[in-house]
């Protein structure tokens, strides 16, 4: 049992109080973290792309960046992040672990595209 399960409170006065604990493993700590990593790269690079005149494929993302300009990668971070800290928290449960892991080759993938 890792550091990050869900083990139950520590102190008395925690347990008269209520609520629970949550750890969760290193692994999916790992994974949030790259796809957090991901996202960014791929703001960046997206952002670069359209910089140098070259058409994007996705139009909500391209009039997004038209828009906001510089500030469109913290608007596409937190549609990113705030999901992630969902799943994170429902992580017990039974398809949050394919969801998170699905996001991550999703994101692997539409980099790899990116670069070649």
């Amino acid at each position: 049992m890792s550091w990050w399960e869900r083990r139950g409170l520590r102190k008395e006065v925690d347990r008269r109080k209520g609520g629970y604990l949550d750890l969760y493993s290193g692994g999916l700590l790992f994974i949030i973290i790259l796809i957090v990593g991901l996202d960014i790269l791929d703001s960046l690079i997206t952002m670069k792309t359209l910089e140098l005149g070259r058409w994007g494929i996705n139009p909500i993302v391209r009039s997004a960046i038209e828009v906001y300009k510089d500030m469109s990668w913290l608007l596409k971070f937190a549609t990113v992040s705030i999901p992630l800290i969902l799943l994170c928290i429902h992580s017990k449960f039974r398809l949050a672990v394919p969801i998170i892991l699905s996001i991550c080759i999703i994101k692997v993938f539409v980099l790899l595209f990116q670069f070649f």
